[in-house]
């Protein structure tokens, strides 16, 4: 009697499983084709990142020169940052079923006996900072391991069209 519950019990965890299974499919393949857009200085300036928040198409207004050239790297940082927490939200979004879905699966605890309960243990990485490179705001005190390996000292970027 006790091995045919099993048996039940191990039946609908892989019918779960595979329904999981597609259904992270299908959100991968949806936050792969992903973008959300903002604009800034009354829509003279417009951006568009995809679902990891990087910046793939920036379409100036006719009228950008009316903008100082600080007004411009305000703009696109501000824009830039709005379109990226709207595909954040998006994906969210299409993460949702998933999350229902699992919350109603019993736990592994329910099925075995002092089994742990392992959707406690992962960790949660905490926002990434939207502060300037080498602002206060990025760092606090907590010792990362890397020292000042994996700060940005300088203002010139990494990318370059010619040799130095």
């Amino acid at each position: 009697m006790a091995n045919e519950r099993l048996r039940a019990d191990a039946a609908m965890m892989m019918e779960a499983l595979s329904e999981q299974m597609l259904g992270i499919a299908k959100i991968q393949r949806d936050r792969s084709r992903l973008t959300a857009s903002a604009t800034a200085c009354e829509k003279r300036i417009t951006v568009t990142v995809n679902a990891d928040g990087i910046l793939v198409d920036t379409r100036f207004d006719d009228d950008i020169g009316e903008l100082t050239y600080e007004e411009i790297a305000a703009a696109m940082t501000e824009a830039v940052q709005a379109a990226a927490q709207k595909a954040n939200e998006e994906c969210r979004r299409l993460m949702e079923p998933l999350r229902e879905r699992k919350s109603r699966l019993p736990r592994l605890s329910d099925l075995i006996e002092d089994a742990p309960d392992l959707g406690s243990v992962v960790p949660v990485a905490p926002p990434a900072s939207v502060a300037p490179p080498n602002s206060r705001e990025r760092w606090d005190d907590e010792d990362t391991g890397f020292g000042d390996a994996v700060r940005y000292e300088g203002r010139r970027s990494m990318v370059s069209d010619h040799d130095d």
